[in-house]
C-alpha cells in the first residue's frame, strides 16, 4: 500500500476523528500538585521565579488543597521551609514541624487527597546540602539515619506516601526497614530513583531555599549524561523496596523515562520541574507560545515517554483545562 491510496491524512481532518485515534490520553488522574508549607497563619506569598505559586502557611495550604481535590487532582507533594535550621537538618523530623502539621491538617481537613511529602535535609539544613556534612562533604552513611527520622516523623503525622529526594546509596532500604520496624508496612515509598543535577532546579532552590551555601550537588545528584546509571540507580531502588519509581527533571530526560518504562514494569513518576515551569511561564508572557497548548503538549510528551504520574507545578491549570 502507497501514495495515493494511503493517506495518513485522513484521520487528521477533523477534531473528533484525531481524538478518536489519539494514542496518548492525558488525564487529571495523572497529575501531582507540588506546594510549600511555611510558618505562621494566613500566608499566601506569591513565589518570584515560580510565577502563579505560592508559599502557604497551614491554614492556606489547606484551602489550597482543597481546591485541588475539587478539580479532581489525587495527591499533593509537600515541601516544608521551617522556623529554623542546623547542620543536621533537626527541624525537618520534628513532630511539630511545619510539614507534620501541614500533614495533619490535611489528613484532617482534606478528603480523598492523597499526601505525599518531600524527605530531603536540604531545606533544614543550615548549609543547603541534602545530606550531613563530614569534612566538608555530605557523609552518605551518616545521612540515612536522619532520612529516616524525617520519614517515619511524616508517616507518624498521617503522610500517605513518603518521597526520599536525597540521592543518597541506601536510604529507600534504610527509610523501608524504620517504616516497617514501627508498624507501618502499609506506607509506600516514592523515590526519586534518578535524580539529575540539573540547571533545571534554579527556581526550586529560591522557592524552597535550599541554594547549597558552598558547593553544588553533583557529587551525589546524577551526571544528566548517564543513563545506564540512571537504569543501575532505579534497580537499585526497586530492590530496595521503592513502590513507585522517579526519573527528575522530565522534559531534558524523556529518553531516560522511555528507558525505564521498558526496562521495569514498576508505577513510574516524572517531575516536571521549576525551570520547565519557569520557561514556559516567561515565554507565555512575553506571548511568545501558547501557554494552554505549550503545557498540555510538554505534560502529553511526558506521559508518551512513559510516565504514569507527572509532578507539575501547573496541575491546577492543566486540570482544568483537561476539564473543558
Amino acid at each position: 500500500m502507497y501514495f495515493p491510496e494511503y493517506r495518513l491524512r485522513r484521520l487528521r481532518r477533523t477534531a473528533n476523528l484525531r481524538r478518536m485515534v489519539r494514542e496518548t490520553r492525558l488525564s487529571v488522574d495523572d497529575l501531582i500538585y507540588p506546594l510549600f508549607v511555611v510558618p505562621g497563619s494566613g500566608v499566601k506569598e506569591p513565589i518570584a521565579s515560580l510565577p502563579g505559586q505560592h508559599h502557604f502557611s497551614v491554614d492556606k495550604l489547606v484551602e489550597e488543597a482543597a481546591a485541588a481535590r475539587d478539580l479532581g487532582l489525587p495527591a499533593v507533594l509537600l515541601f516544608g521551609l521551617p522556623e529554623t535550621k542546623d547542620e543536621v537538618g533537626s527541624s525537618g523530623s520534628e513532630s511539630d514541624g511545619v510539614v507534620q502539621r501541614a500533614v495533619k491538617a490535611l489528613k484532617s481537613d482534606v478528603e480523598d487527597i492523597v499526601v505525599i511529602t518531600d524527605v530531603c535535609l536540604c531545606e533544614y539544613t543550615s548549609h543547603g546540602h541534602c545530606g550531613v556534612l563530614k569534612n566538608g562533604r555530605v557523609d552518605n552513611d551518616l545521612t540515612l539515619e536522619h532520612l529516616a527520622r524525617q520519614a517515619l516523623s511524616h508517616v507518624e503525622a498521617g503522610a500517605d506516601i513518603v518521597a526520599p529526594s536525597d540521592m543518597m546509596d541506601g536510604r529507600v532500604a534504610e527509610i523501608r526497614d524504620v517504616l516497617d520496624e514501627e508498624g507501618y508496612t502499609h506506607v509506600p515509598i516514592m523515590s526519586y530513583a534518578a535524580k539529575f543535577a540539573s540547571s533545571f532546579y534554579g527556581p526550586f532552590r529560591e522557592a524552597a531555599q535550599s541554594t547549597p551555601a558552598f558547593g553544588d550537588r553533583r557529587d551525589y545528584q546524577m551526571d544528566p549524561a548517564n543513563v545506564l546509571e540512571a537504569l543501575r540507580e532505579v534497580t537499585l531502588d526497586i530492590e530496595e523496596g521503592a513502590d513507585i519509581v522517579m526519573v527528575k527533571p522530565a522534559l531534558p530526560f524523556l529518553d531516560v523515562i522511555a528507558k525505564v518504562r521498558e526496562k521495569f514494569d514498576y508505577p513510574l513518576a516524572a517531575y516536571n520541574v521549576s525551570g520547565e515551569y519557569a520557561m514556559i511561564k516567561a515565554a507565555a508572557e512575553k506571548g511568545w507560545l501558547d501557554e494552554r497548548r505549550a503545557v498540555l503538549e510538554a505534560l502529553t510528551g511526558i506521559k508518551r515517554a512513559g510516565a504514569d504520574l507527572i509532578i507539575t507545578y501547573f496541575a491546577p491549570q492543566a486540570a482544568r483545562w483537561l476539564k473543558e
